[in-house]
């Protein structure tokens, strides 16, 4: 990842109130669970940066469905500790998950919620999920426990990524690169089941 990349993550964590902007490149892995996920990552020498806790997502939209019908995402995450707003444009041509990402650390993501629907927005998906965090060289490790299934996701350059993805056993061939939203929607399909939000409890 480059230096840009990797101050971008640093102040995503640590500061509230800061605007940061990147082109957002990455991949999820499946795995058969969050024990065999996390004992391949620590077997490569990833170190823990963040700990395991819930995430709250919300995706909102127009009325008119103006952001999907652009391919663009505009989120709402909260976490104990601090919330963050994100905007994600079209994906640009990549064998990778590859987009812009504008981001901005908030202190009450409820609050703003609130603004954003007061203003025309509406929450259009909500998705939960279990996230913990590892750093290998420069490469962000996500391991996200989920509704539908264990996932890791890397973030970092293509070359960095291919690099870790290789480190964890897994080829290009193993990538995923559509959205928890899309995955969540594929999941009900091949279930039959009704496809309304990612939540624990509700599949």
């Amino acid at each position: 990842m480059a230096d840009a990349d990797q101050s971008r993550y640093n102040l995503r964590v640590n500061h509230t109130g800061t605007v940061s902007t990147s082109l957002e490149r990455e991949i999820k892995l499946r795995f058969a669970s969050p024990i065999e996920a996390k004992s391949v990552i620590l077997s490569i020498g990833a170190t823990a940066v963040r700990p395991r806790r819930l995430q709250r997502d919300y995706v909102l939209d127009t009325s008119k469905q103006t952001l999907h019908q652009d391919h663009s995402v505009l989120r709402v995450r909260i976490e104990p500790h601090d919330s963050r707003l994100t905007f994600k444009g079209p994906p640009q041509s990549s064998t990778m998950k590859l987009r812009e990402e504008i981001e901005l650390t908030v202190e009450d993501g409820s609050v703003l919620l609130r603004v954003l629907e007061r203003v025309g927005f509406h929450v259009a998906f909500r998705y939960e999920k279990y996230r913990e965090e590892f750093n290998w060289k420069d490469v962000i490790i996500a391991l996200d426990e989920t509704p539908i299934g264990t996932f890791v996701e890397l973030e970092g350059t293509e070359n960095s990524i291919h690099m870790a993805a290789d480190r964890l056993g897994r080829t290009p061939s193993d990538y995923v690169t559509k959205s928890y939203h899309t995955l969540f929607i594929q999941h009900c399909e091949s279930r039959h089941l009704e496809d309304a939000h990612m939540l624990f409890g509700n599949l």
